[in-house]
This record gives C-alpha cells, structure tokens and sequence, in this order.
C-alpha cells in the first residue's frame, strides 16, 4: 500500500502546489468549486467538458487517455471565499460497476503521488463524489469520500447548488456541457517518479474533543416540554438509568408508529427488520470501537442505496433517516469494527425541537412543531456539519418522504441561525460528527436569557458491549428508549 493510500473517509495533508488529479475506471471528470455554504456561487464553478477551465485559472481539465482523466488544481491560486474542490467522475454511459475500478490519486509537480483513493464497493450509481480538497489549518487536506448517486449528475448537482445538470452527452442552458466524445484534447500526462520525497505541509493541530458516552435520549413528553437533567459526572454517567418505559407522543401524525425494534451484533453484517410498517423511521446506531463505520439500506434486488452513515469517528453514535420500503423489510449494510447495537424507532419518538437547549453528539434527526421560527445550532466538530429539512405541509403520503432541503453544508466548528417554516418540520442532521447543541428561537419561542455554556441535556443511558449470547436477535422495548445495560 502507498504511504498516500486512504480508505473511504480518511483524510491527509496535501503540499499547497499546483496538484494534478488522475480520475480513472473509465469516467469523466467535472470539479465543483464549493463557498462556505457547500454550494457553487454560479455556473463558473462547474469545471467540465463544455466547461474547461475556471476563470480563476485555479482548476482546469487537462485531458486524458487510456481510461484516465485529468484535472489541474492550482491550490495557491484558487480564489479565496472557496472552501471546498470536488472531484466528481460519471460514467459516459452505464453504471459506475459496468465501467470499471474508479479511482483518484493526486500528484506532486514532481510526480510524487501525494494522496490516493480507489473505491473497492461500486453498484449502479452512475455519477460519485470521490474527493474532495479542502481548506485546513492554513493548508489543503485531502478527502476519499466515495458517495454514489444512482441518480447520476443531475441528484448530485442539486445537492451542491447546480441549478441545472445534463444527462450524458446533453447542453443545457445555463451550464455547457459538451458531448463525452467532445472532450478536449489530450496533454501530456505526468510520470510519477518512484521514491520521490514530497515535504510535508505544516500542521496545525485541531482540537479534537473526547469521545462522550453513547446515549440514548429520553422523549419529550409534549412537543413544547424537553425533561432536562443536570449534566452528570463521569461517575454518574456510569451508572444505567431506570429501565421505565416512555410513552411515544401522539401529537405527532406523520409517519407509522410501532414499537421500538432493536439488534446487536459486531464487526460487519446484514441486518433484516421484519414486520415493520411502511414509511420513514428513525435509526439509532451506537458502535463501540475504533475504525471506519457505514450503512447504507439495501433495496429489494438486494442493491445498495445512498449512504446513511459514513464515519471514521471513534465509538460512533448517530441517528438517521431512513425510509421502510412498502414492497419488504427493512434492511441495512453494515460496516464496522467492534460490538455495534441498532434500533429503529418511529419518527415519532425523534428529539423534539423547542425553545430550549438540546445536546448530542453526531447525526440526528429532529422534529419542528411550533409555527416559524430560527433553527440555532452551535456545532464543535472539526469535520462536515449538514443539515437539511422536509417540510411536511401538504404532504400525505405517509409511506414517503417529501423533497429534502439542503440549508446547511460547513467544516469545522460552527454557530449557524436558519429560519424554519411553520411546522411539521423534520431537521435531518445527516453529517455532524462531533458535539452540538440547538434550539429554536426567534417568532414564537422564549428569549434566551441563559449563558452560552448553560444548557441542559436529555437524560441518556450508557451503552455497554452486546452479550455474545444474543448477537444478533431483536429485543423490542416498550414505547420510548430504555437503559442498557
């Protein structure tokens, strides 16, 4: 394996120089160059066959051949208020499994390779992120990320502010694409030196808080009611909390309703829910252990859909979004290393967002009842926080889920304020690995008299490793969630 060699969700320091980034298995490649928000600023940002250049000058396409497309990143000259450079690739034709291995390695001027991602788990996607640069410490870093859209360009455009995006071979108004056989010409492609040393950048070191105790939150009683407690000592945290069942509220009429179902297990599996009803769930995932941690929900061919989860945090812990399919069960892809515990739980019984202080730690999903209000969040991570929302007004198929609305896409630590429509609400919090706190506030909601750093949490119990006597059976739990122990 290369030094620069990473596996999906990983991360290194690149030199700040004119990079050249080798997209290979067959696919073309397009850059997005993404502002603080996770969007494009306009069509200028997309880099592509129709569009080869970007005006800065500081990405470009630089040809290809042999199944392999390049691209130019100048880092020292992209323009200041970008963030982030996507490397995309799509298939000319296809799924991304029928075209071949992709992957994408950056180079050194030198021809040093400097950092290298190769996705070994491919289906019918037929356009993927697979990296990302981005600004850190006063460097650039290097992200595999690997996230497929079986929707192809258009799926992944809309997700980062691409008003309009061609299917293969089409030029559409606002953003020229060119057809896949009118790529520019070749030019000349670097040959990596072997052995060549690359001076490493200076590395700031970011914080990184300490791992919290998996919790498990117990449900606001009424939507304006979150019970609080004071936080507890590590001591206290020790200890489980009473294993007294909490009702689900019913105020809430979205979505099925049924009794929480709950798996244990370790290391990687395929997990089935049987009897679930039809609709959009909650799911909690807690793993204990180090190492890199995915699911991804399995349609009825038995083929992956787009990524619940994709971490490479310690002792993970999140809750996610999910829909049950009207035509099976519920089942899910699991990757991780060391004993993991999954329940999925009505959407009913997610957190509640109120006019008081809510905290967590990584992915959740949360409900907004009140009428409009300010979503306030303040995130502590060092990595991506995005939010998105389904408004649920006018929507009643209760088996589906309406549109989502991307409203947050940042790095690193982060105090954002939104403005949210009147109620229901679902809050998506699909990426925030690290510690936060939000409230509603603003039309509606009390004033915040309280100090930054008084808030209260919701109660939570700890979560130990499964018994190996019962890997891998369901145990279901009376309405709302229960200690572990």
């Amino acid at each position: 394996m290369y030094v620069s060699d990473l596996v999906k969700g990983a991360n290194s320091f690149v030199p700040t120089v004119s990079l050249r980034i080798a997209v290979r298995g067959e696919l073309r490649a397009t850059a997005l160059l993404l502002a603080g928000d996770g969007r494009v600023r306009g069509d200028q940002d997309v880099v592509t066959d129709g569009a080869p250049s970007h005006p800065s000058g500081g990405v470009r396409l630089a040809g290809g051949a042999d199944g392999t497309t390049w691209l130019e990143a100048g880092l020292g000259e992209v323009e200041a208020d970008v963030e982030r450079v996507l490397v995309v690739g799509s298939t000319r034709g296809g799924t991304v499994r029928e075209t071949g291995v992709p992957s994408v390695e950056a180079y050194a001027p030198d021809g040093t390779s400097v950092a290298r991602y190769e996705m070994t788990e491919v289906g019918d996607e037929t356009a993927l992120v697979l990296a990302e640069l981005y600004r850190r410490a006063g460097g650039w870093k290097f992200r595999a990320v690997g996230q497929g859209y079986t929707g192809g360009l258009q799926a992944l455009a809309a997700d980062h502010g691409v008003g309009v995006m061609p299917v293969a071979g089409a030029a559409p108004v606002g953003v020229a694409f060119a057809s896949p056989t009118g790529a520019p010409a070749a030019a000349p492609i670097p040959t990596p030196v072997p052995g060549a040393q690359v001076p490493a950048p200076a590395q700031v070191p970011t914080p990184v808080p300490a791992p919290a105790q998996l919790p498990t939150p117990v449900p606001a009683q009424a939507p304006a009611q979150v019970p609080t407690v004071a936080v507890p000592s590590p001591a206290a945290a020790a200890a489980p909390l009473p294993q007294q069942p909490q009702p689900v509220p019913r105020d809430w009429v979205f979505g099925p309703v049924f009794e929480p179902r709950t798996l244990t297990g370790r290391d990687n599996d395929v997990l089935q829910m049987d009897g679930l009803p039809p609709g959009p769930v909650v799911v909690e995932l807690l793993v204990r252990g180090e190492g890199w941690t995915c699911l991804t929900p399995l349609n009825r061919r038995n083929k992956e859909g787009d990524v619940l989860v994709n971490s490479t945090e310690d002792d993970f812990q999140g809750r996610l979004l999910t829909t049950v399919p009207q035509d099976g069960p519920l089942r899910l892809r699991l990757q991780a290393e060391g004993p993991w515990q999954v329940t999925v739980l009505p959407l009913a019984a997610a957190h509640r967002l109120t006019g008081e202080w809510l905290e967590w730690r990584g992915p959740d999903v949360l409900l907004h009842t009140a009428g409009p209000s300010d979503f306030a969040i303040r995130y502590k991570g060092d990595d991506n926080l995005i939010a998105h929302r389904y408004e649920l007004e006018g929507h009643t198929d209760h088996a589906t889920l309406p549109r989502r609305e991307n409203f947050i896409n940042e790095i690193g630590a982060r105090r954002e304020t939104h403005p949210l429509p009147e109620g229901p609400v679902i809050v998506e919090l699909e990426m925030a690995d690290g510690p936060w706190r939000a409230r509603l506030k603003g039309v509606g909601q009390p004033e915040d008299t309280a100090p930054e750093d008084s808030a209260t949490v919701q109660a939570f119990a700890p979560f130990t490793a499964p018994d190996p006597e019962r890997t891998n059976t369901v145990r279901k739990s009376r309405w709302g969630w229960r200690g572990r122990g």
